[in-house]
C-alpha cells in the first residue's frame, strides 16, 4: 500500500492529535520564576517579629494614631482562633485617599495577615475577612494614604482554648 493513498480513520486522527498535544504540553512548560522584592511573601523566613514586618513594609515612616479614622470591628474574645472575623472601615481625612490597608497580628509567626490595595476614588474603603490567630494578641490595622501617611488602630483579641473563656 502506498503512503499517499493510505487513509486515516477518525479514531487514529484523534489519537494522533491527542498524542501531539500531550507532547507539546510537556515540552513547553514554563519555568517558575523566583519571587523577588522586599515586600513579597517569598522573602519571609519561617518567623518574623512584628517590628521587622513593620520596618520591612514601611521603612522608617511614622505610624500616626488613626483610631478616629479607622473603625475596627473585631471580637474581644475569640472562641476559635482559626476563624476570627474582622471588618475595617477607613474614613480618611478630607481630600485624602486610602491607598492600602494592612492587617497585622503581633504574635503570629508571620504577622502580616492581609494587604488590600485600592484604586483612587472618593469612597471610604470597607474590608472584611477572617484571621487565624494562634494565641491572644494585638491586631493592628494600618491604613496607608496616597500621600504616604500611615494611620494605625489596634485592639487586643483574647483567643480561648476550647471556648472556656481564658
Amino acid at each position: 500500500m502506498n503512503r499517499s493513498t493510505r487513509k486515516l480513520s477518525r479514531r487514529q486522527l484523534l489519537g494522533s492529535m491527542t498524542a501531539l498535544g500531550v507532547a507539546a504540553g510537556l515540552g513547553a512548560r514554563p519555568r517558575a520564576a523566583a519571587a523577588q522584592g522586599a515586600g513579597s511573601l517569598a522573602s519571609l523566613g519561617p518567623e518574623e517579629a512584628v517590628d521587622a514586618t513593620i520596618r520591612r513594609l514601611f521603612g522608617g515612616r511614622a505610624l500616626k494614631d488613626g483610631a478616629a479614622q479607622i473603625k475596627l470591628d473585631l471580637p474581644l474574645i475569640a472562641e476559635n482562633g482559626a476563624v476570627v472575623p474582622v471588618t475595617v472601615e477607613v474614613t480618611p481625612p478630607p481630600a485624602a485617599q486610602v491607598k492600602a490597608i494592612y492587617v497585622i497580628s503581633d504574635k503570629n509567626r508571620r504577622p502580616l495577615n492581609a494587604k488590600f490595595v485600592f484604586n483612587p476614588g472618593p469612597a471610604a474603603p470597607i474590608i472584611g475577612t477572617n484571621l487565624r490567630l494562634g494565641e491572644s494578641t494585638d491586631v493592628r490595622v494600618i491604613a496607608e494614604l496616597a500621600d504616604g501617611t500611615l494611620l494605625q488602630a489596634k485592639r487586643e483579641v483574647k483567643v480561648t482554648v476550647g471556648g472556656c473563656g481564658g
